[in-house]
């Protein structure tokens, strides 16, 4: 009872920063689902829709260095209020321009960029100041519940959107996203953050130079290098696919099919989440690592082959839970090893590194499965010969073998990691972080 106690007391304000966000996250995932249905009800292109994806990717590649910079010089809960801030007021916007019978294409993916734009900024202020309000035991713990926002919202989200969207429209589901908003605003405000203490070298750097400490901090480590490449590598596959499962469902089952099955992947994120909450992962975090995404992998590769929806949800299930606990190992990894008064610039630059060409796997999903690979597996279809009584024939069959090979890639890329000794053993040979201020505070 007494560790049950001080568990609560110790992350005591997390928990309430964290709450807003959950909130928060509730309200950007139906406002999210919404606005995708709505670009597709009104084009009927998958190449428009996955545009919005790359709209929303872009700006986080372009401005993660200057997000962590701003998140290590300034006070991380002022940067937290004015993301959320921007990002409802872009909210409000969109909903406005609904009420008045105005709303374009052209709207969303602006109000897309905006919210990328936000997200953007409060990431790696929201994560550096992680490890100045959770203790170290703590911190697999604590990215777990970070990523419990984003599985209640894959699960609550895509039903919800869907009732309220063929009820009332897009009007209720903006509206319920300002709410959300200014709940997390007002959790913010409520609390104080610790300030990491800064050493006199730090505090000389200049703006320009506080860019590259990211990418120096990451490039001197070969280990973290290596990460982030095979990351890239794996974000692109991953990102491809992604982009073509609402079409590879809706080519075998109607949308409402599409809404629940969104649901189902959201619980299992969810359930994920909470098995790293509740165990706190392994004590060599690489190699959860390496377990879990192997995993994601192999579930790419089972979506390939599945022809049911049940199949495809079971394939699926096996991604989502595996993703998360490897997202929550990776998260507690790198907090416990980059000082903390750098955490806002490294935690910056590392998705220069791993989502770098996630906006080109955006931009080549359409094109590549429109031309490519479902005119290859139609009736008729240059590999619909080869490989049909395998695969089935269809345009669901294209999109499969998409899925089969780009999830043998992931896998491949996954093996690096035990294979490279510098990434094996990147825990055994890092020490656990101390801040530049301790650094420059402890004897020579």
């Amino acid at each position: 009872m007494t560790s049950l106690k001080q568990l609560i007391k110790s992350m005591r304000t997390f928990t309430i920063i964290w709450s807003g966000q959950l909130i928060s996250t509730i309200g950007s995932g139906l406002t999210g689902f919404a606005l995708g249905v709505w670009i597709y009800e009104q084009t009927g292109s998958p190449t428009l829709f996955a545009i919005n994806l790359f709209v929303y990717f872009l700006p986080r590649v372009i401005l993660s260095p200057f997000a962590g910079v701003l998140a290590d010089r300034l006070d991380r809960r002022l940067v937290m209020v004015g993301s959320d801030s921007l990002a409802a007021i872009a909210t409000l916007v969109i909903a406005i321009l609904y009420f008045l019978s105005a709303l374009q294409i052209w709207h969303v993916y602006l109000a897309t960029a905006v919210f990328a734009i936000a997200n953007t900024l409060q990431w790696p202020a929201y994560s550096a100041a992680t490890t100045l309000l959770v203790p170290k035991e703590h911190l697999s713990r604590a990215a777990g519940m970070s990523q419990i926002g984003d599985a209640i919202s894959s699960l609550v989200a895509p039903g919800v959107a869907g009732i309220l969207y063929v009820s009332t429209g897009l009007k209720t589901i903006m509206l319920i996203d300002v709410v959300s908003y200014l709940f997390a605003l007002g959790t913010l405000v409520a609390v104080r953050f610790p300030q990491p203490e800064k050493s006199a070298k730090a505090e000389a750097f200049t703006f320009y130079q506080d860019l590259l400490v990211g990418w120096r901090f990451i490039i001197q480590r070969k280990g973290f290098l290596a990460l982030q490449t095979i990351f890239a590598i794996m974000n692109f596959c991953g990102s491809i696919t992604y982009a073509m499962f609402t079409p590879l469902i809706l080519e075998i089952a109607e949308p409402d099919v599409l809404g629940l099955i969104a649901s189902i992947l959201g619980g299992g994120f969810l359930l994920g989440t909470l098995i790293l909450s509740i165990w706190g992962g392994p004590k060599r975090r690489i190699y959860g690592i390496y377990i879990f995404e192997s995993l994601f992998g192999l579930s790419l590769f089972l979506t390939g082959w599945a022809t049911s929806v049940a199949w495809i949800v079971a394939a699926q299930l096996l991604g989502t839970i595996s993703v998360a606990i490897s997202n929550g190992c990776t998260q507690a990894m790198w907090q416990s090893k980059v000082p903390q008064d750098m955490q806002g610039r490294v935690f910056a630059a590392r998705p220069m590194i791993s989502f770098s060409i996630i906006p080109l796997a955006y931009l080549l999903s359409g094109p590549l499965s429109e031309k490519l690979f479902i005119p290859a597996m139609i009736e008729g279809g240059a590999l619909a010969t080869r490989y049909g009584h395998l695969l089935g024939v269809g345009p669901d069959r294209g999109i499969g073998l998409m899925y089969i090979l780009f999830g043998l890639i992931y896998l491949l890329a996954g093996q690096v990691i035990l294979l490279y000794p510098r990434l094996r053993r990147i825990e055994l040979e890092m020490p656990d972080a101390v801040s530049e201020g301790e650094l420059a505070a402890s004897p020579a």
